[in-house]
């Protein structure tokens, strides 16, 4: 249905005699309308192509020629109330984007059309912000899913997408969703953050930055483990930023989220399957082609299936220094995961020879946590040191070691390095990386 369609149904049913309607549903009301005279008197498609300033003073002039011929009893807060809502429908994501403007939401989840939460510093809060209806949310999904070439509807009823700031976006929709579309928005900082960042807010000590600085200069193939909400991909950012100019990096992913600012990266993202079922492209089809393009480093968003194998295989022969995340509550797991989604390939490798791939591929992998109080923090820096007794090795570098809550229900621990030279020092030192081997000794307290 189209929207000029759709919002002639709203209005239809907002001018129905005898109801009897909050005053928030009259305002949805009033404002459908409004809406509605718009799209009767402009050309939307060509007015939104006008710059904001010039598009804000285009509606204004028509909204005061629709209130003055309906005879609307506004006042002049009421008005700018009006235009604003208004230029939120056509410019951007209607009731939410407020909250899109908002630095300190980090996600927006909307269950239906009558419930909109946030989460501000790890704590989910409900909003009173609502939408008119199931149709207004849907006008809302179709303009995210269009602007990146996607498709949401019945046969294909989830997508994932971005926005133009880069926040991923997920949407599932009935006949899945029984309540309504369903959106969860995780919004990426306009100014990421930078290892100082990292510091302040106690999620690393510096001696972990100036180890994986010394990895990714050495070459090191790393795996970001973590759950959902971790950080991640903002991690994978940072750690990014340590790679040298000079060389060609690759990014592979589902929803281009990565934000590199070297002189040379080429970003590549996979596509869904068109209407009739054809043209899809995945991630194992990238990570191949990737190999023959010349890459110094190849960064993998999130290994979730069958490319991992290819992945695995291209850290063995010959292309050092790449990196990837994983969704995996410990190391071990995240090794264990490994297994499972190299099995998927077409190849079948017996359990032993996967781990043995693996082992050889991996050099280090960060543990995530999302801590009780909601921040985020590495828990554990670990190297993988090769198969002992069948089973893959691993030796913890660094570990957050949490000692309790306080009164306001923060965490408190110690970030410290395990008084243990890893493995691959003498390696990072033949790459001209001379880390002293007190770095592995420091404790420091965060809360």
């Amino acid at each position: 249905m189209k929207l000029s369609d759709r919002i002639i149904k709203g209005a239809a049913r907002a001018d129905q005699p005898n109801s009897a309607q909050p005053a928030q549903d009259q305002y949805y009301a009033l404002k459908t309308r409004v809406h509605l005279g718009l799209v009767q008197l402009l050309d939307l498609a060509a007015v939104a192509e006008l710059p904001k300033e010039a598009l804000a003073a285009t509606v204004r002039e028509a909204l005061q020629a629709i209130t003055t011929k309906e005879r609307l009893p506004l006042n002049r807060q009421e008005r700018v109330k009006l235009v604003a809502d208004l230029m939120d429908e056509i410019m951007g994501l209607g009731p939410i984007e407020g909250l899109m403007a908002d630095p300190g939401i980090q996600d927006i989840l909307i269950n239906g059309y009558q419930q909109v939460f946030i989460e501000r510093e790890g704590i989910l809060q409900r909003t009173p912000i609502r939408f008119r209806d199931n149709d207004h949310l849907m006008q809302i999904v179709d303009k995210i899913v269009s602007a990146v070439g996607r498709r949401i509807d019945e046969s294909s009823p989830m997508v994932d997408a971005r926005l133009g700031d880069g926040s991923r976006v997920n949407v599932i929709i009935p006949p899945l969703a029984l309540n309504g579309p369903v959106i969860s928005i995780r919004k990426f900082s306009q100014v990421p953050l930078s290892p100082d960042d990292l510091v302040r807010n106690q999620s690393v000590i510096p001696e972990m930055l100036t180890f994986l600085n010394a990895a990714i200069q050495a070459k090191l193939n790393i795996l970001i483990s973590g759950g959902t909400g971790s950080g991640k991909t903002t991690l994978l950012n940072v750690l990014s930023g340590f790679i040298p100019g000079s060389e060609r990096i690759i990014t592979i992913e589902d929803s281009a989220e990565l934000r590199l600012h070297q002189p040379h990266v080429v970003s590549l993202e996979s596509r869904p399957p068109n209407v009739e079922g054809r043209g899809e492209v995945t991630l194992t089809d990238l990570v191949k082609n990737s190999l023959r393009m010349r890459p110094d480093r190849i960064i993998v968003g999130e290994a979730r299936g069958a490319e991992v194998m290819d992945m695995l295989q291209a850290m063995n022969t010959g292309h050092p220094g790449s990196m990837s995340t994983i969704h995996a509550n410990t190391p071990r797991d995240a090794l264990a995961r490994m297994e499972v989604m190299a099995g998927m390939g077409p190849t079948p490798l017996s359990e032993q020879a996967l781990r043995r791939l693996i082992a050889g591929a991996v050099d280090l992998i960060v543990q995530l946590g999302r801590l009780s109080d909601g921040r985020r923090r590495i828990v554990s820096l670990s190297e993988i040191t090769g198969l002992q007794d069948g089973q893959t090795g691993l030796q913890e570098i660094f570990v957050f070691a949490q000692h309790g809550v306080d009164d306001n229900g923060r965490v408190l621990g110690e970030l410290r390095g395990c008084r243990t030279s890893p493995r691959c020092l003498s390696h990072l030192r033949a790459c001209g990386q001379d880390l002293d081997e007190a770095l592995f000794n420091a404790r420091t307290t965060v809360n």
